[in-house]
């Protein structure tokens, strides 16, 4: 399997492209404004997922054995007894005896929380007071000790060898006072191709940091940020590049430089697959990426035997409906049936990955009577998503066809991030300003690429328009520096959000 991984960096958002042969099957998008940069909180869309905070219980709620802490957010995080109970200083819990909430925090009090879902909709960001600290290869967890290795680490021979040298090297660090006190590690997958020294090497860097994190702790009031996980094309370069990658693309040069630096410190090994783009093209219309963005919100997918499926995202979870259209194969229903399954099977592990969908998740199926063409159907729904980077769980086929599967949420899905709700006629969603702000500054720039030094003229929406100036102007400043030339936003109050016209003036 061919495997690449494209980082284009705008002035407004930053968007990751996971490809696996020609086809984009993981998409990041990150936005950040000049607030969020100085205070590294990752509001607007900047991802919160890894950042420790030292937080203030707000409310205790023995009812739903839950607690919400203050991080400094517009709203107040949730952590769960589950992930509040290695604050408990009674006797050991497992999983079906876990204690109440009001043993493991009180209202008032200030503790060390990591943000393990970012903030959905409505909902605060999920927190644990089991704080992590990510390296390349290993990942520190300080409140617990043992070793534990990645889902993804199959073979027992070489997860017997990882336990057992990760036990020898914690054991050294801490009779040497590295560690400082008490630590387990979780062995990551890219651990099975790394020597002793840089399992080691790894081992100290992560807790060096969580060294750091605990000064800071000392040295905070809450709500207060101690612990801020890497830039989006580090973390990227960290979570997503293995040596399955074939290459890595960056369309941006101070990323670019700032990505071989990071390579340089922590995976050398994978340092000349890290390319700088310059064209001659828009780097997203590589694999038709935009294309398949733009696919990936609208709820109706075709599949190639002219059927479709249907994805519509509540609250409570997401349904997807399996439609054979005008399909009919002359061997029968059942066949018919079958194959129409079968396509959908893998539209929907495509396109959830795509869109970035979890929580709870239903498919209704076209009726199948043959108990073994259900399990056929079942098996590839589950090896499709063996490659999944996010966990999931499949149920059986009802008798009504349905399938229910949950995916782990970790963040917000691409039509969350790029769309809202709209009460226009036919429309159940419109892209946000953000969203075609970032659009309208890409299309400047690639307008104004061809006549350098020109004047643009942009007629777009006032709202749109109101985004792209807002926040002191500082994002218009950067555009007209690296255009070097002059950019003049128009309000026009008769087009709609999604309509932008740009001009090169003569």
């Amino acid at each position: 399997m061919s495997e690449e991984v494209l980082i284009n960096v705008g002035l407004g958002e930053t968007r990751v492209a996971v490809v696996e042969n020609g086809r984009p099957v993981d998409i990041v998008l990150e936005r950040t404004n000049e607030e969020d940069v100085k205070a590294k909180t990752g509001r607007a869309g900047h991802s919160l997922l890894g950042n420790i905070f030292l937080g203030r219980v707000q409310r205790v709620l023995p009812g739903m054995q839950a607690a919400f802490v203050d991080i400094g957010l517009d709203r107040a995080g949730f952590l769960g007894v589950r992930e509040a109970r290695c604050l408990c200083y009674l006797p050991s819990y497992d999983a079906e005896n876990l204690p109440p909430i009001n043993t493991c925090v009180h209202e008032g009090q200030s503790i060390l929380v990591q943000v393990v879902k970012d903030p959905i909709g409505e909902k605060g960001a999920r927190l644990s007071a089991n704080v992590t600290i990510p390296g390349r290869l290993l990942v520190l967890v300080p409140n617990q000790s043992g070793i534990a290795l990645s889902r993804r680490i199959e073979n027992e021979e070489e997860r017997e060898r990882l336990t057992a040298q990760v036990e020898g090297i914690a054991g050294k660090l801490q009779a040497m006072g590295v560690t400082g006190e008490p630590a387990g590690f979780i062995v990551r997958t890219a651990a099975l191709a790394a020597t002793e020294a840089e399992i080691i090497e790894d081992a100290k860097r992560i807790t060096d940091e969580w060294k750091t994190v605990r000064e800071l702790e000392k040295q905070s009031s809450p709500p207060a940020v101690v612990f801020h996980d890497l830039d989006t094309v580090s973390r990227t370069l960290r979570d997503y590049v293995s040596l399955d990658t074939a290459r890595v693309l960056i369309d941006d040069a101070a990323s670019y430089g700032e990505a071989r630096r990071y390579c340089e410190r922590a995976m050398p090994e994978v340092l000349d697959r890290i390319e700088l783009f310059n064209g001659p093209d828009h780097l997203f219309s590589l694999y038709g990426i935009e294309e398949e963005i733009e696919k990936a919100l609208e709820s109706r997918v075709e599949l190639p035997s002219g059927g479709w499926i249907t994805i519509e995202t509540t609250e409570a979870l997401t349904a997807i409906d399996v439609n054979s259209g005008k399909y009919t194969a002359a061997t029968g229903l059942e066949e018919t049936s079958v194959r129409i399954n079968l396509e959908a099977v893998e539209a929907i592990i495509h396109q959830l990955r795509l869109r970035g969908t979890g929580g709870l998740i239903v498919i209704d199926f076209i009726h199948m009577g043959d108990p073994g063409n259900i399990e056929k159907v079942l098996t590839a729904l589950r090896s499709g998503f063996e490659r999944d980077r996010v966990p999931t769980q499949i149920s059986g086929m009802s008798e009504f066809g349905l399938v229910e599967m949950t995916r782990k949420r970790t963040r917000e899905p691409l039509d969350k991030l790029m769309t809202e709700s709209t009460c226009a006629k036919g429309r159940p969603r419109i892209k946000t300003a953000a969203t075609m702000g970032n659009e309208v500054i890409r299309r400047i720039i690639r307008e104004a690429a061809g006549a350098p030094g020109r004047a643009v003229e942009v007629y777009l929406a006032p709202d749109v328009a109101d985004w792209m100036e807002g926040g002191e102007g500082h994002l218009m400043e950067r555009l007209r520096a690296k255009l070097s030339g002059p950019v003049e936003l128009i309000r026009e109050p008769r087009f709609d959000r999604e309509r932008a016209e740009i001009g090169i003036v003569t």
